[in-house]
């Protein structure tokens, strides 16, 4: 995919909140000492009277735009994914979450491409952690066009929403006319071999094994799920019986994310053999995002890999 433009979805982040704010003056961004690079510093330098740094304090941030969502504006907090689900879950539970106000978390950084920060930065538990909170959206875009539709529907909704972004820049490979609905799936492709149900930066991963399955007589059906919950159920079940087996992919562990929403789902209303594919219980560590995604089997080849063995060709 060397030709396809390229643009982290932090990126997209930043400039759907100049866009949103321009629009809508009730729209307030939070920050936590972070606004360079989770890229709000665009929305920053647009309405800086809208914006708040509330210094390396990430529970009291969350807090922060709590009180405000009470006043009737929209607050966005900001933070990487390992603060805002992290660090600061008990605020999210308590203070967001158990209310059921009207405040959405715009977590960047999540997954091990966060790259030379090491584990301590390499949120692979965000999706897990947020899902167990009643009422709260979770979403994790693949691309600049899904992301920054994502982020206007998370305005658009009235209740809590969890955003991941990323900080490595990825394949673009939506149409600008693409329409975004929270809680809704997309098949970017024919199957009935294998479906490849992934979320994020997986997608174009997905997208890309596809193709070399297709050479190896495999039809793949892929899924691109950015909605994490609410699921999807209808287009997970209509893959899983049509296609009989089910792979999912994540930047995530495979503990309490994507894989485990699908297989909950199927092992109750259409019990479905199912490979996950994310990291494996372990933490991260320091290096390039590449050669990390590669290694912790987070790739186009290893998801080929186990398509071929899933489907016996």
């Amino acid at each position: 995919m060397a030709d396809v433009k390229k643009i982290a979805t932090r990126e997209s982040y930043g400039n759907a909140l100049k866009e949103l704010g321009a629009e809508h003056e009730d729209l307030v961004v939070l920050d936590a000492d972070l606004a360079g690079a989770t890229k709000t510093g665009v929305f920053k330098k647009a309405f800086p009277d809208r914006h708040i740094d509330c210094g390396i304090a990430e529970a009291n941030m969350i807090c922060v735009a709590a009180g405000i969502s009470t006043t009737g504006l929209v607050p966005f907090a900001s933070s990487f994914a390992m603060f805002a689900a992290g660090r600061a879950f008990e605020q999210v539970r308590n203070s967001i979450g158990y209310p059921h106000l009207n405040v959405k978390i715009g977590a960047t950084h999540g997954g091990i491409s966060v790259g030379e920060d090491g584990a301590s930065h390499q949120c692979c538990e965000d999706f897990a952690l947020m899902r167990t909170i009643p009422g709260m959206v979770v979403m994790s875009p693949a691309d600049d066009v899904e992301a920054r539709a994502c982020v206007k529907a998370a305005y658009e909704y009235k209740g809590p929403v969890y955003m991941r972004f990323g900080r490595a820049a990825c394949p673009v490979f939506h149409d600008e006319d693409f329409h975004f609905e929270i809680g809704k799936g997309e098949q970017l492709t024919e199957g009935s071999d294998v479906a490849i149900i992934a979320t994020g930066i997986l997608v174009s991963e997905a997208l890309e094994a596809a193709k070399v399955l297709a050479e190896s007589g495999i039809s793949a059906r892929v899924i691109n799920i950015c909605t994490i919950k609410p699921l999807d159920e209808e287009i997970v079940l209509k893959a899983a019986r049509e296609c009989g087996k089910v792979i999912t992919c994540e930047e995530h562990s495979i503990i309490g994310g994507l894989g485990e929403a699908v297989c909950s789902l199927l092992s109750e209303q259409c019990p479905t053999p199912v490979k996950r594919i994310g990291v494996n219980d372990e933490f991260g560590h320091s290096g390039p995002a590449a050669a990390l995604l590669k290694q912790f089997g987070l790739s186009a080849e290893h998801i080929v890999e186990v398509a071929k063995d899933f489907a016996g060709k």
